[in-house]
């Protein structure tokens, strides 16, 4: 028995064939239950992902991160006994350390979402053009200042049972986390956000958010705001 049993990890994952496999069993080594969403990947994610005795759930074709992220999420809620779920991301970014004090957390009834904070603390090494997309970001956000948080847009995020249940991501790409942080914020779940330590590797740097996403997450969050008025 482990001391997380009641834990699921949900990592989407597209083409991350030459680090996935590191990933999953580097973080098998604190959380046993652990469901990658490969999203309609086109190299060998999913052989990696099935040799490390992960769960394996596969959509036919790319949908993006957030449909990848609801099927995770519901998988994971299917599960006998799952009562906290984290959302990790697939290219090694993201350390278990961090998500042991997340769900901590919720485990002494402090908050029902905790939320990752590259700027609280945490992470020194963030990029500086992404720095200020997202400082941007969290700063323009009405729902992120209501929340008081300084990091919208990141991927690590630990909710319990009562959260994820009525969590529905309906926003397919990477404008869910926006999505997220609305529903959080219309909502009267209890909300906490920690500092992590993000890896930064040529790899993730690679495969991370570009400018361009960055600036099309400030025209997503413009047109989501614009609506609700």
């Amino acid at each position: 028995m482990s001391r997380y049993d009641d834990v699921w990890l949900v990592i989407p994952a597209y083409n991350e064939g030459e680090v996935i496999a590191d990933v999953v069993e580097a973080a098998r080594k604190t959380f046993p239950h652990i469901v990658v969403v490969d999203d309609g990947s086109t190299d060998d994610s999913a052989r990696h992902v099935l040799a490390t005795g992960a769960h394996l759930v596969r959509h036919p074709v790319n949908l993006g991160q957030g449909a990848a992220l609801q099927t995770g999420l519901a998988y994971a809620l299917a599960r006998p006994g799952a009562e906290y779920f984290a959302t990790f991301d697939a290219d090694g970014q993201h350390q278990t350390h961090d998500v042991e004090r997340m769900v901590e957390l919720l485990r002494a009834d402090a908050a029902d979402v905790v939320l990752g904070s590259r700027f609280t603390g945490g992470s020194d090494q963030v990029p500086w053009i992404k720095r200020v997309v997202l400082r941007t970001a969290a700063t323009v956000s009405p729902t992120a200042r209501k929340l008081g948080l300084t990091d919208a847009h990141n991927g690590l995020r630990v909710l319990n049972r009562r959260a994820a249940s009525r969590l529905r991501i309906t926003m397919n790409g990477m404008a869910h986390a926006s999505e997220i942080v609305g529903f959080l914020a219309g909502s009267d779940l209890r909300v906490a956000e920690l500092p992590v330590d993000i890896l930064y590797t040529d790899y993730s740097r690679a495969k991370g958010q570009s400018l361009i996403n960055g600036v099309n997450i400030l025209f997503d969050i413009s047109l989501r705001e614009r609506g609700r008025r």
